[in-house]
């Protein structure tokens, strides 16, 4: 049960370590301005999933901050002129406003020396020919990664979450994205409401098996935030939250789904700890890594005697 994260991952690309800025492009969310909803997907927090993102002020402004925020946080051997950094736009829908100036952003970030990559957060009903041109032309420069969150393929679950789009959707945002040849990558919440074990893994495994070959996943245990839909609902009706071991255990079985060569580029997550209700074990982030971590290897030792 081998897998490839995605440190490992980057420093076989580029020789070196690379860290992650997150970055705010400005754009908000149709499933909260009103053109497909209000108030967005019941899990997401008043900072649309970018509570750790640089504020929305000029962009070398913005890397400069997000840099010093990460050189802070890591020591090095590398100093911290000679980095490497991929520019992750993460907070709200980051193809869903003015496409010029959504072109100009990027193309200003994506051709600074220290950037390697573009990662932008986003949905899969806002990939229109005028984005896939934009994506299309900055990958030609560098990398360019497009993350869509899916969260599950089930559509009771979608309709629960107010997601806001059918599965058939997201099938051909990410036909289209592979298309142009761009790095896709699909976030899955594990713990969404009312899911069973079994519901989650036929999710993993409609990603296993889809074509073409996705390129990498991001796992992320489902968070209860202060001010969202889902805290107002876990309060008037308490919905099964994992323990620890439980989503060891399941994030075990997710990882002896996926084919080996699937870059997994998060298999937990951590919410703001002043907005965290539930679990509030994932606060202690070492921790879970750590518990995380052992067991995948235990796993494997296991898988190989067998």
């Amino acid at each position: 049960m081998e897998y490839i994260s995605l440190s490992q991952s980057l420093k076989k690309i580029f020789n070196t370590k690379v860290y992650k800025i997150s970055l705010t492009s400005g754009c908000t969310c149709p499933n909260r301005d009103g053109k497909i909803s209000y108030g967005g997907c019941t899990f997401c927090s008043e900072g649309g999933s970018g509570d750790f993102a640089a504020p929305f002020v000029p962009i070398d402004e913005q890397i400069k901050i997000a840099k010093e925020r990460v050189n802070n946080k890591f020591s090095s051997k590398i100093a911290p002129e000679d980095r490497k950094y991929i520019a992750y736009f993460q907070s709200f829908t980051n193809t869903y406003g003015d496409v010029d100036f959504l072109s100009r952003i990027y193309m200003e970030t994506i051709k600074k020396d220290e950037i390697v990559a573009l990662s932008l957060g986003t949905r899969p009903d806002c990939i229109n020919d005028k984005v896939l041109e934009m994506l299309k032309n900055l990958n030609k420069i560098k990398p360019v990664w497009v993350e869509l969150g899916l969260q599950t393929i089930h559509e009771t679950t979608a309709q629960k979450i107010n997601r806001g789009y059918k599965l058939e959707v997201f099938e051909e945002a990410y036909r289209k994205l592979k298309e142009i040849g761009v790095t896709v990558i699909v976030h899955v919440i594990l713990g969404l409401p009312g899911e069973s074990e079994d519901d989650i893994l036929q999710t993993v495994s409609y990603l296993s098996n889809i074509s073409p070959k996705l390129d990498g996943i991001k796992l992320q245990l489902l968070h209860v935030l202060k001010n969202t839909k889902l805290a107002r609902e876990y309060e008037e009706n308490p919905f099964k939250i994992f323990t620890l071991d439980e989503y060891v255990d399941l994030v075990i079985k997710c990882l002896k789904i996926l084919p080996e060569d699937i870059v997994i580029h998060r298999i937990t997550g951590d919410g703001p700890k002043k907005l965290l209700i539930a679990p509030l074990w994932s606060a202690d982030k070492k921790r879970v890594l750590n518990t995380l971590n052992n067991a995948i290897r235990k796993a494997s030792r296991e898988d190989k005697n067998k």
